[in-house]
């Protein structure tokens, strides 16, 4: 399954934009910070087909910071994994697009929203393909405010020990979280060496540059033997100019004059590009 990644990434962002205003939902500055690491994933990287959405030999993706999931609800509505018409349920009783991401939806492997939960579940994941010698992989997005959690520190160690390479972590890093920014609640410098102490190839890259993001993403394992660890340093509300590094879009939704003005913008930076 292979798109164009720039033209899905302007997708998403509009289709989330739009999502999270009708339902009068939030967490719209953590899906647009990550449209782009998604709109690669699902533009040739991730091994998987909407028509066959649970073939064993598909990749697994798992988004770990599950508040994110308009991001990942717009890719899969325009990939074909799920009707363009189902989004416009998002956030409403008794639909099956939750606002946190919902493994009842066709394309999703697991929920998520208690955040630390995703990087184990995928090591698991993987661990289960390694012995039944598959080839399919992992790859898990997580925030990097999750990062404070110690589970996750311990499926690092979990994965390097067992020395599953078919595992790729990759790290939203745009440095807020919640109620500030990630250095003034737990400082995570220096992760790169972290990582690498904990036994992963770790390396770190534009997350809003679709070509460095190809480049990286499609040729792991980067190193046989060792899990896999991209930072994405990348701009919470990238896009939208009034949402960029600014902590309230973790909360708030767009009124219709946000929305608009958002809107316009997405279509005046798609022309530029």
């Amino acid at each position: 399954m292979k798109t164009n990644s720039l033209y899905l990434a302007d997708r998403i962002r509009v289709e989330a934009l739009k999502l999270v205003h009708r339902a009068k939902a939030s967490h719209i500055g953590s899906a647009l910070s990550i449209a782009d690491v998604v709109a690669v994933l699902y533009s040739g990287i991730l091994n998987v087909d909407p028509k066959r959405p649970s073939d064993e030999q598909r990749d697994r993706f798992i988004l770990s910071k599950g508040h994110a999931c308009a991001a990942i609800y717009a890719a899969l509505a325009e990939t074909g994994f799920i009707p363009h018409e189902d989004l416009l349920t998002y956030g409403q009783d008794q639909s099956f697009l939750m606002s946190h991401i919902s493994h009842k939806v066709p394309g999703v492997e697991f929920s998520t929203g208690s955040l630390g939960h995703g990087l184990p579940f995928g090591v698991g994941k993987a661990l289960a393909a390694k012995r039944r010698s598959a080839a399919w992989r992992t790859f898990v997005v997580m925030s990097d405010g999750e990062l404070d959690e110690g589970s996750n520190w311990e499926a690092f160690m979990f994965a390097s020990h067992h020395r599953l390479d078919n595992l790729v972590a990759i790290i939203d890093y745009n440095n807020m979280q919640s109620l500030t920014t990630v250095d003034k609640t737990l400082a995570l410098e220096p992760l790169v060496d972290k990582l690498r102490a904990f036994g992963w190839a770790a390396r770190q890259t534009n997350g809003h540059d679709h070509l460095a993001l190809h480049e990286d993403l499609c040729c792991v394992p980067w190193e046989p033997g060792s899990p896999s660890a991209l930072i994405a340093n990348t701009t919470k509300g990238r896009g939208v100019s009034f949402m960029e590094n600014r902590v309230e879009w973790h909360y708030r939704s767009p009124n219709d004059d946000q929305l608009a003005q958002a809107l316009a913008e997405l279509k005046a930076g798609s022309k530029n590009a």
